[in-house]
C-alpha cells in the first residue's frame, strides 16, 4: 500500500455486499483519488455511486454492515481501523438526502453540531460557522428552525455544516439536486474555490453534469455490471460516456466541433467561429387545447405567521405539462401541497374538476390527484416494490393487470420483490413515480421528479408524461431541472416570493434568461433550448448547406 498524502484516497480490490443482499453492490473495485483533485462521478441510477462514496468516510462498512473485503485508505489511514468519528475530521460528507439526517433546532446550531462533537474551541467554531454560512448564502436563515426550511434551503445548510469542519476531502452526493439554478451555480463556485484555493480534494456524484464538468479534473462513469470508465472528462464523454453527456456537448458532437464544448464559454467561441447561419432559430410551438381542470383563485397561505403564498391565481388545463419553477423557498412545494389538500389556505380558493378541494374526502383526493412529494421514500410503506404499485392501483380502482406494465415502464422488474427502503435513491424515485402515476388520475403533481435519475431514465419519464398529457391528464412538475423543464413543459409558471411572477411557454420564459437559460440557449439563442432544437434548426430546408452537418 503506497503512502498516501493528506486528503488522497486509495480503494484497493474492494468487494462489498449489503447485509440483506445476495449480490455484491461493489465487485473488485480499485480507485485512486489524488490529493487536491476535483472528481465527478456519474452513471446509471442504481450503479453504486452512493455506495462507492460511502467507502470514503467509512460508513461502508462501519455503519452499513454487510460483507466487506479489500482495503480503503484515506490520508494514509486504513478506514477499517479508524472510527467514523475520526474520519469525519478528514472527510466532509453530504448525503443524497441531508434533510433526513438533521438534528433539528436552529440553522446555526445545525452547522455547529459537528464541531461541537469533536471539541473545536468556541472562538474557532463561531468563526467557521460564520464563514460557512457566508459561503453558502444562508446567513439570513441563521435563526430559522430547520423544520421550516424548504428542501433546497436544507441542502445548503447541510453543505455549510460539512464545509464548516474544513475537511481535507469533501464528498458530495448530488449536492445540486434540490437547488435552484442560481443557488446551484453559487454552490459549485464555492466548491471550486475550496478546491482551487484551499486545496480541498473534491469527489462529487452528479447526474446533471453541465454545471460541474468545466471544473472537473477527472470524470468517473459507473457502468452497471461492468468496470468504470475514468479519465479526462472530454475523453470519457466522447467515448463510452456519451450516454451521460450534457446537451451542449452532444450538440457540439452533432455539429462536428472538435473538441465538443463542456462550458458555455467554449460553446460561444465555437459558435462564433462556425459557418452556421446567424439567424438559426427554433421552430414555433403551439399550446394544446383543453378545459380547466384545476382553478386557483387568490390563494394566500402563511406558515407560523410567515407569508408563503400571496394572491396566487392560475388555471391548469387538460393536456398541459406545467413546470413550476422559482428560487428555493419561493413556495413551490407549499403550492403543490395546497392543491392536494395537505395545507389549508388562509384566503382564496382551490377547485379541482369544478369542486372545492375542501369538499373532497381523502379517498376521492387519492383517486383524483397523484402527488409525488419531494422526499419519495416518505410515501413508500409496503413490503415490496410490486406491492407498493399494486396498492396504488387498488386504491384508485384501476386494473391490477397494469402492474407489470408499470414495472417495465419504470425499469423496476429486477427489483420487484425487494423492499422499497433497500433501493437506491434513484430507484425509490422511480418506484414513487410509478405508484403516483398508477391508475392515471386526472391531475399529477410531481415535486422534483428527476432526483436521482440518469439522463436515459429522464428521457423515459419525459416520454411517459407526454403520453399522459396527450390523453388529457394535467401534469405539474415543480423542478429546478431547467433542462428537463425545457424538454417536457408546454407552460412554465415562475414563482417568486410566493407570487406568480411569470406565466408563459418555455421559450418565452427561458429564452435569454440570465438564471433559467439552458446551455443550448446561452450559446445559440433565438428560442433554442434543447439539443433537439439544434438538430431541427440546422436541418431545416431554408438554411441549406450547413457545413456537413450530419443527416
Amino acid at each position: 500500500m503506497p503512502d498516501l498524502k493528506r486528503g488522497a484516497a486509495l480503494i484497493d480490490r474492494v468487494r462489498y455486499a449489503y447485509p440483506s443482499a445476495t449480490d455484491a453492490a461493489i465487485e473488485m473495485l480499485s480507485w485512486s483519488i489524488e490529493e487536491g483533485t476535483f472528481t465527478v462521478v456519474t452513471g446509471a441510477s442504481g450503479a453504486g455511486k452512493s455506495t462507492q462514496l460511502r467507502l470514503l468516510n467509512g460508513l461502508v462498512p462501519h455503519f452499513s454492515g454487510g460483507r466487506f473485503a479489500g482495503q480503503v485508505s484515506v490520508g494514509g489511514r486504513d478506514t477499517r481501523f479508524v472510527p467514523t468519528r475520526d474520519l469525519s475530521r478528514q472527510v466532509g460528507f453530504l448525503f443524497q438526502e441531508p434533510d433526513g439526517l438533521s438534528i433539528g433546532g436552529r440553522v446555526v446550531d445545525e452547522i455547529a453540531f459537528g464541531m461541537e462533537q469533536i471539541g473545536v474551541p468556541v472562538v474557532e467554531m463561531r468563526r467557521a460557522v460564520e464563514e460557512a454560512m457566508t459561503l453558502l448564502g444562508v446567513e439570513h436563515l441563521r435563526s430559522r428552525d430547520i423544520a421550516t426550511l424548504s428542501g433546497g434551503e436544507r441542502q445548503r445548510v447541510a453543505i455549510a455544516a460539512a464545509m464548516s469542519m474544513k475537511p481535507a476531502m469533501l464528498v458530495l452526493d448530488e449536492p445540486t439536486s434540490q437547488l435552484d439554478p442560481a443557488g446551484a451555480d453559487d454552490l459549485v463556485q464555492a466548491i471550486q474555490q475550496l478546491n482551487e484555493e484551499q486545496g480541498v480534494t473534491v469527489v462529487l456524484a452528479e447526474h446533471r453534469l453541465e454545471r460541474v464538468l468545466p471544473h472537473a479534473d477527472e470524470l468517473r462513469v459507473l457502468v452497471a455490471g461492468g468496470p468504470s470508465i475514468d479519465g479526462d472528462p472530454r475523453s470519457v464523454l466522447a467515448g463510452a460516456g456519451a450516454a451521460f453527456a450534457p446537451s451542449l456537448f452532444r450538440a457540439g458532437q452533432f455539429l462536428g466541433w472538435d473538441p465538443p464544448p463542456v462550458s458555455v464559454k467554449e460553446g460561444r467561441l465555437l459558435r462564433a467561429g462556425s459557418r452556421l447561419p446567424a439567424d438559426l432559430r427554433a421552430g414555433e410551438e403551439t399550446s394544446p387545447p383543453g378545459s380547466v381542470v384545476v382553478s386557483v383563485a387568490g390563494v394566500d397561505l402563511a406558515h407560523e405567521h410567515r407569508p408563503v403564498l400571496k394572491g396566487v391565481e392560475m388555471a391548469l388545463r387538460q393536456g398541459e405539462i406545467v413546470a413550476l419553477m422559482g428560487p428555493n423557498g419561493s413556495g413551490k412545494t407549499t403550492l403543490l401541497r395546497s392543491l392536494v389538500g395537505l395545507h389549508r389556505v388562509s384566503g382564496g380558493s382551490i377547485a379541482v374538476l369544478d369542486r372545492r378541494i375542501d369538499d373532497f374526502d381523502k379517498q376521492e383526493i387519492g383517486r383524483t390527484i397523484g402527488y409525488l412529494p419531494q422526499r419519495a421514500r416518505s410515501v413508500l410503506f409496503c413490503e415490496s416494490v410490486q406491492e407498493e404499485i399494486d396498492f396504488s392501483l387498488r386504491h384508485r380502482h384501476a386494473s391490477r393487470s397494469r402492474l407489470t406494465d408499470l414495472l417495465e415502464e419504470f425499469d423496476l422488474i429486477h427489483v420487484a420483490n425487494r423492499h422499497p427502503l433497500d433501493l437506491s435513491i434513484g430507484e425509490q424515485e422511480r418506484l414513487a413515480l410509478a405508484a403516483t402515476l398508477a391508475g392515471d388520475p386526472p391531475v399529477l403533481l410531481l415535486d422534483e421528479p428527476t432526483r436521482g435519475l440518469d439522463r436515459a431514465r429522464k428521457e423515459r419519464l419525459a416520454a411517459s408524461l407526454r403520453r399522459r398529457a396527450a390523453s388529457g391528464q394535467v401534469v405539474v412538475e415543480a423542478t429546478h431541472d431547467v433542462e428537463f423543464a425545457a424538454e417536457t413543459a408546454s407552460r412554465v409558471l415562475l414563482l417568486g416570493g410566493g407570487e406568480i411572477i411569470a406565466d408563459g411557454s418555455p421559450r418565452t420564459i427561458f429564452d435569454g434568461s440570465m438564471v433559467y437559460g439552458t446551455q443550448i440557449n446561452k450559446v445559440f439563442g433565438h428560442g433554442m433550448l434543447i439539443f433537439g432544437d439544434v438538430q431541427a434548426a440546422v436541418r431545416a430546408p431554408e438554411f441549406g448547406d450547413t457545413s456537413g452537418v450530419p443527416e
